[in-house]
């Protein structure tokens, strides 16, 4: 294992000349992660609204369903989606197994709840507010749910960032689906885990700092935009 003062310095070096490996480390992270996040907003936003909103049987449940999926285990999110894509599975024939698009469904299998809930939990709060006025209306349930998650799109955005850090930082499952294999499906999680293994420290070190980087960056959005619909909603 290379010392840590010369890792580090490989790893800015690694950073500043935009090396290829880490380039195109970085470009898959973005595709996967991307397209997952987009994914799971356009399953999750209207399913949380709709839970927010409605009231129906077995909503309740629903919502607690759901919140429980917040917490579901990567690895085994990993594990059953192997177990459907493999090619013994009734998922094989489309041989998705260890390839980007099954590190996209696993990683919208865990996004999906998280902007879900967080919707629903948006809505539900900002339909106390506007019940009485929504009833006078004559509005029905879906076209509620449609008007709240279009007046609080800011919030909503914090859902979708909260989201993509998940995605970004989630390594059990996509490892299992994808199998980190090089040029094809490794991503900046799975890659940090690999190079650590094998002690060359400075591609993990570099990926590592770019993560730590998006991290702050999601964080600081989404202390922004909460910020910003504050000023706008006493505004």
């Amino acid at each position: 294992m290379e010392p840590f003062t010369t890792a580090f310095a490989n790893a800015w070096h690694l950073i500043w000349t935009a090396d290829a490996d880490l380039m195109g480390v970085l470009a898959l992270s973005f595709q996967v992660t991307g397209l997952a996040v987009l994914v799971s907003c356009l399953i999750g936003f209207p399913l949380g609204a709709i839970l927010g909103v409605g009231r129906f049987a077995g909503r309740s449940a629903s919502l607690v369903a759901i919140n429980a999926l917040m917490g579901l285990p990567p690895v085994v999110v990993g594990l059953g989606l192997y177990l459907l894509l493999s090619r013994a599975g009734p998922l094989g024939v489309f041989g998705l197994l260890y390839t980007p698009t099954a590190m996209v469904i696993a990683q919208t299998v865990l996004v999906t709840p998280i902007v879900a809930a967080l919707t629903a939990q948006v809505t539900e709060e900002m339909h106390r507010e506007y019940r009485d006025l929504f009833a006078t209306m004559g509005m029905g349930q879906v076209q509620q749910a449609a008007t709240l998650l279009w007046d609080g799109r800011f919030a909503l955005t914090t859902a979708a960032l909260a989201g993509t850090g998940r995605a970004f930082a989630e390594v059990g499952a996509v490892m299992i689906v994808g199998g980190n294999i090089d040029h094809v499906t490794r991503v900046m999680t799975t890659t940090i885990a690999l190079e650590t293994s094998r002690g060359e420290l400075a591609l993990a070190l570099g990926l590592g700092l770019i993560l730590l980087v998006l991290s702050l960056a999601i964080n600081a959005g989404v202390m922004g935009l909460r910020n910003m619909g504050m000023r706008l909603a006493h505004g």
